[in-house]
């Protein structure tokens, strides 16, 4: 797990809870049990400042860093998806976008990486599909100053068809696997008697590799995934596993987020 990625999951999973900011301190002290070092957080905050997501701030505890409202979204978005609030469900029709093409290669690999982490995915080099909108959509274009038309599409023939040609639901599927196995290895490894530390550490890892699924798994409805679907079994242990953890890792959260 790098600084910059720790961080996004701190802000989402207990910052944007408490405020949305913390000082640069805390933020040292908060990452110092996954073992990332203080030059490495300084360095990933500086970052995610030039990129839009962090803003400094002044707090009773020093020089620290609030989300912004890009951030925000984002952490809602993700947050919506991580811990499936509400029943997924799908109307038949898929939501279609015509992108213009974008002939510079850096901002084509964000559009690309934006997309695809809101559930979309390519049907070629400019159209994109997703089984429903998604809210951060308009400002991800806006901030990108792209223009895209946008459809929504009844397919003529079997949706599960196209689904298994369009995403890699086996290679999603086996990761899903893979990931439950390293899950339940590391949380079963916590003593029962673990310092909160050690607990937010754990739960930050799971979480970690559970957020990873955002940029694979579009989070299609039951419908059109097939029999069995490993997602559902790991999900079922990451929401278990997660709240039961809570507790610990967000009282270690509260107790540095208040020191000076």
């Amino acid at each position: 797990m790098n600084a910059r990625a720790a961080l996004f999951d701190l802000y989402g999973d207990h910052l944007r809870s408490r405020g949305g900011r913390a000082s640069v301190a805390a933020l040292v002290r908060l990452l110092a049990p996954l073992g990332i070092a203080a030059p490495a957080v300084r360095t990933a905050v500086s970052r995610m400042v030039r990129q839009g997501w962090l803003v400094p701030a002044r707090l009773s505890q020093g020089p620290g860093y609030e989300a912004t409202s890009k951030c925000v979204r984002r952490l809602d978005e993700a947050a919506l998806r991580i811990y499936r609030v509400g029943t997924i469900t799908w109307t038949g029709r898929w939501h279609m976008l015509v992108v213009e093409p974008v002939r510079e290669r850096s901002k084509r690999e964000r559009l690309r990486a934006d997309l695809s982490f809101l559930g979309y995915a390519p049907l070629s080099e400019t159209t994109w599909i997703g089984p429903r909108p998604s809210a951060e959509l308009d400002p991800i274009l806006n901030g990108e100053s792209i223009r895209a038309d946008r459809f929504e599409a009844v397919l003529d023939g079997d949706p599960r068809t196209l689904v298994a040609r369009t995403w890699d639901l086996d290679g999603i599927g086996s990761a899903y696997e893979e990931w439950l196995v390293q899950a339940t290895n590391l949380v079963d490894g916590l003593p029962r008697d673990a310092a909160a530390a050690q607990v937010f550490a754990a739960r930050s890892r799971l979480l970690h590799g559970w957020r990873n699924f955002l940029f694979r798994d579009p989070g299609l409805p039951s419908e059109l995934l097939p029999p069995g679907w490993p997602g559902e079994k790991a999900r079922l242990y990451f929401e278990r596993e997660a709240a039961r953890l809570l507790p610990a890792a967000a009282a270690f959260v509260d107790r540095n987020l208040t020191k000076p």
